[in-house]
């Protein structure tokens, strides 16, 4: 596990001060290889390439984590609106919010991840 003061700027703005990145700018938003997508704080496996969508918003995003265990969901109120924050449950690390409009076929949820939180172990 990293310590904060490991953390990239951008990282530490994103996982501890709950910031988001711009749309279309993470290195992993538009990745197509299969693997496991890992928090980049501490390594935790937290969603499956399998579950991995193209939403057209510019930021990761998964139908579902690869398992429920490794993540909090918590309301968010900031912004002047409500949404479910997703956390990193090993470290605490701000990820991005789950929202109800991703593939109804699929679940209907979208996990809208910020890319710098990830890294992406490639499956072999």
């Amino acid at each position: 596990m990293k310590n904060d003061e490991e953390l990239s700027p951008e990282l530490f703005h994103v996982a501890r001060e709950k910031g988001t990145e711009a749309p279309f700018s993470g290195a992993l938003w538009n990745a197509h290889e299969k693997g496991t997508y890992t928090c980049a704080v501490c390594g935790t496996e937290l969603f499956s390439s399998d579950t991995k969508f193209d939403s057209g918003t510019g930021w990761p995003s998964f139908t579902e984590p690869k398992n429920l265990e490794n993540i909090i969901l918590r309301t968010d109120t900031a912004d002047g609106m409500t949404r479910t924050e997703v956390v990193c449950k090993k470290c605490g690390a701000h990820l991005g919010h789950v929202f109800d409009d991703g593939p109804a076929e699929m679940g209907g949820k979208r996990y809208c991840i910020n890319s710098v939180c990830l890294s992406l172990k490639k499956a072999e």
